[in-house]
């Protein structure tokens, strides 16, 4: 496994994209997609026949030409005329039905392995840690499961079926060719390098356009989906304007690349279909001084011709298709990037299992870390604490101080450069990280609401329980109030982000999910700062209920909100700088002191000071 792979933040871009491995696109890159297309071997089987039957029935049409020429004109002939354009119409049906069979499965075929390869993606993306998504863009990632794979599908469904198609007629033709004519055949080969070599040098300033045009129109997209994710905060500054035009110089560089793209795939496609073309005319001037000499007949003429313009019009929609594949390989790269890119937590090859049933412990021994975009700034330095079944801890201090930090390390959304985190006594790096996430419910600061339904918000992680356990998680949670007063109750679909509940609201919902994860361990993350008092005060209710029975990790800033924490660990810079009770810890005078006085009312300041 090499580095690059191990270490996602390296594959990005000071833009925020995943750095190219290659300066541009080669059609290499679409040669993964043949591993899904090869999961439907049957489907395959099916399209080549198609594509045989509809190929066969093409060149036979000027066998039977040439037959109406040379032999079918004479007065005796009307019958053997008859004949032939009867066998015509055969032909024909066949050609019919083997290009509507073959358009079919391959474009079924394309669509099949497109939907499996943003299935592929898109989980992939679910697997990364955080490290990948502090760098990239959600909008730039987002044009690569939606932009990039409809150009995969364009290619890999009408355009894969007009190459083979004009494959095999290229190859048939030719080899009818030179059956049909050896000498005007040998001018045919004499003038294929000058149209092969155009369509090699100009395919790679098509590829590379390519990839430019697609990387500029991914920037459009991530800088849209930011802004509408953001739309309030636009409007409440003012800055709709400003951001229209922003979009707009976006959207016009995309549709420079796109057009410097197009003119190069144009320009290519021109100069192939004039020297084929060319070409044609020109062994067709030549094959008719054989026929005036009597090496050939007209019919033969006739039947060479008619080859050499299938030739000629395979090669030039080949050039075409070239080009679309060249786009089409770009976007395939695109998506290779994030498929080969693997995350920096996984499960280790053998995990080790978690005790059962769950003990509700957790410890930090030791343990220093940086975020990897970050390095030079310790967020942990020497970190040593743990709490025992059922105990309840209170992480306070200053912002910065790398309370959250201890968080994203307990659920493993990264590692640790030196020290080990223990829960249940088992190392964190030695266990699965699915199960051991299983055993952590969180309450945000910032409730993540999707926007679905509240019970399926409030089941989201337990997607099986049934009414009766979210109607008890809501309760419990002190929502199912607010919950029935909803036009649809529980079925009422609550926007996007939760738009349409207050900050309250969104927190309780957040509670009833952790109380129906029933997890042995809980952390909550400043679970009441954004709120009022009102709020706060039912949150504080609903947390305490959640609280009862499990082993707590509470970050807060508010000092009053943990006052009944068993224990309070003071951070500063990456460091626990004091430990103990509320009481002791005014009576030490130190950091958690100088926090109180400026936090508590001024009887609670009063009080503080007579207590040192």
């Amino acid at each position: 496994m090499s580095q690059q792979h191990r270490n996602p933040e390296r594959n990005i871009s000071k833009e925020g994209r995943p750095k190219d491995r290659l300066a541009r696109a080669n059609l290499a890159a679409l040669r993964p997609l043949l591993g899904y297309a090869l999961r439907y071997k049957g489907r395959i089987a099916a399209a080549m026949g198609a594509l045989v039957i509809a190929s066969v029935a093409t060149l036979a049409v000027p066998l039977a030409v040439r037959r109406v020429i040379d032999f079918g004109f004479g007065q005796d002939r009307a019958e053997l005329v008859s004949a032939y354009f009867g066998m015509l119409i055969l032909v024909v049906a066949l050609l019919a039905l083997g290009s509507a069979l073959r358009y079919y499965f391959v474009i079924t075929l394309g669509e099949r392995v497109v939907a499996d390869v943003r299935a592929a993606v898109f989980a992939r993306l679910t697997s990364l840690d955080p490290a990948f998504f502090d760098a990239a863009k959600a909008g730039e990632l987002t044009s690569r499961l939606t932009a990039d794979t409809t150009q995969i599908k364009s290619a890999f469904g009408a355009s894969i079926s007009i190459a083979l198609r004009n494959v095999v007629l290229l190859i048939g033709a030719v080899a009818l060719m030179i059956w049909t004519s050896p000498t005007l055949s040998s001018l045919v080969v004499f003038a294929l390098p000058f149209i092969v070599l155009p369509l090699v040098f100009s395919g790679r300033k098509v590829r590379r356009r390519s990839r430019i045009a697609q990387d500029r129109l991914a920037d459009a997209s991530a800088y849209a989906s930011e802004a509408v994710g953001a739309v309030r905060t636009m409007q409440a500054f003012g800055m709709e304007g400003e951001t229209a035009r922003r979009f707009a110089r976006a959207a016009e560089d995309a549709f420079d690349a796109a057009r410097i793209s197009t003119r190069a795939r144009a320009f290519l496609t021109g100069t192939i279909i004039f020297l084929v073309s060319s070409s044609v005319v020109l062994i067709l001037w030549y094959g008719a001084q054989g026929v005036m000499r009597g090496d050939l007949s007209a019919g033969e003429l006739s039947q060479f011709v008619l080859y050499a313009v299938f030739a000629a019009s395979a090669m030039g929609q080949l050039s075409e298709v070239y080009g679309e594949l060249a786009q089409a390989a770009g976007s395939a790269e695109r998506l290779g990037e994030i498929l080969e890119t693997l995350p920096n937590v996984a499960a280790p090859a053998n995990p080790q299992p978690l005790p059962e049933p769950p003990v509700g412990s957790l410890a930090l021994a030791g343990v220093h870390f940086t975020y990897p975009n970050r390095s030079d700034i310790p967020a942990l330095d020497g970190i040593d604490f743990a709490l025992k079944p059922g105990e309840r801890v209170a992480l306070v201090g200053p912002s910065g101080s790398g309370k959250s930090t201890v968080l994203q390390l307990l659920l493993r959304f990264y590692d640790p450069q030196q020290g080990r985190i223990l829960i249940d006594g088992v190392p964190a790096q030695r266990a699965d990280p699915a199960a051991l996430r299983r055993r952590i419910a969180l309450v945000p600061q910032e409730a993540t609401i999707f926007g679905a339904s509240v019970r399926d918000n409030i089941r989201y992680g337990q997607p099986d329980a049934d009414e009766t356990a979210v109607r008890n998680a809501a309760e419990q949670a002190s929502a199912h109030g607010f919950i029935m007063e909803m036009p649809q109750g529980y079925d009422t679909l609550i926007g996007e982000r939760g738009v349409t509940l207050s900050g309250g609201q969104r927190q309780r919902i957040a509670i009833a999910r952790a109380i129906l994860k029933d997890a042995p361990i809980l952390l909550l993350d400043e679970a009441t700062s954004a709120l009022d008092a009102e709020s706060e005060h039912a949150v504080q209710e609903a947390l305490d209920h959640l609280m009862q029975g499990r082993t707590t990790l509470v970050i807060a800033h508010r000092l009053a909100t943990v006052r009944s924490a068993d224990r309070i660990l003071v951070m500063d810079g990456g460091r626990i700088v004091e430990s103990g009770d509320h009481d002791s810890l005014i009576k030490r005078g130190g950091l958690y002191a100088r926090l109180a006085r400026l936090q508590f009312a001024d009887s609670d300041a009063a009080r503080a000071e007579a207590a040192q």
